[in-house]
């Protein structure tokens, strides 16, 4: 039987030392600054923010974790350590000034997940520093007319700016995943008001819509959804966007301008 530590809860843990600097430096000056770290592991960030920030926060689902981080960190008095699934944590309970940065290593298996909680929380966020796998990191910021545009991206970008700073090779981890995994920050900006968007939830569920099969043409998604083809190809010309155009192709100027026209006098999304 290995001695080696098996991985739980899709844990990779962070071993590099010039990498895990790297990250912490990625948010800035946090003197006076909350931050929420998502995973903390074994502390290798969080040893380095521990000395940097206001206020840290750290979220570890991993109970065996738990007694580690808290006797590691217990002459910390800015350090709290919750045991917690970060996805049923309520972010904005936990910030009780400004707004919050969040760093963390994500865990594979729901990336996705942590990204849209995050999103969710956005009016009281700032900076998330989050790493993830390189080919989930080079999905949230393809840009429009890429193969990897799709439905994450477009959220993602819905909600912030996205800067792809760094991949980390598979022996920067212990145990090395089998993948390579990249750095992103975003920078928390919704552009609901600048699109002239009322209801949030209902665009990005018009966004699913639109990419429900990524192959298919913008006319066809729509068509599945419930709208005419009469309808579709009369707001496309207005919009001068042609219907047999994918989604991948599309700016969110022109989702907006589309939702505005085609949903949002039309109870959308249907019963």
């Amino acid at each position: 039987m290995s001695s080696k530590r098996k991985p739980k809860l899709g844990q990779n843990f962070l071993s590099d030392d010039a990498a895990r600097h790297r990250i912490a430096d990625a948010l800035g000056d946090l003197s006076q600054r909350t931050v929420i770290e998502i995973g903390p592991g074994h502390g290798a960030i969080t040893t380095i923010l521990a000395e940097r920030a206001k206020k840290l926060i750290c979220i570890e689902l991993d109970r065996s974790l738990v007694p580690e981080l808290r006797f590691k960190f217990r002459n910390h008095a800015t350090v709290e350590i919750i045991e917690a699934d970060i996805l049923e944590t309520d972010l904005s309970a936990l910030i009780s000034d400004g707004k919050a940065d969040v760093i963390g290593n994500l865990p594979y298996y729901i990336t996705s997940d942590i990204l849209l909680h995050l999103f969710a929380a956005s009016a009281h966020l700032r900076t998330a520093v989050v790493m993830m796998q390189r080919e989930v990191a080079d999905r949230v910021a393809a840009q429009p007319g890429t193969r990897d545009f799709g439905l994450l991206s477009a959220t993602a970008q819905l909600y912030g700016t996205i800067d792809n700073l760094f991949t980390l090779p598979p022996l920067a981890f212990s145990p090395p995943p089998e993948v390579h995994s990249s750095v992103l920050r975003i920078t928390f900006a919704p552009r609901f008001a600048e699109l002239n968007i009322k209801d949030e939830q209902a665009f990005i569920d018009f966004l699913r819509v639109c990419f429900a099969q990524k192959r298919k043409t913008l006319l066809n998604n729509l068509r599945n959804a419930g709208f005419s083809a009469k309808q579709i190809t009369e707001v496309c010309e207005n919009a001068a966007i042609s219907p047999q155009i994918r989604a991948e192709s599309l700016q969110l100027e022109s989702f907006a301008f589309l939702f505005r026209a085609l949903a949002a006098d039309t109870n959308f999304p249907k019963k």
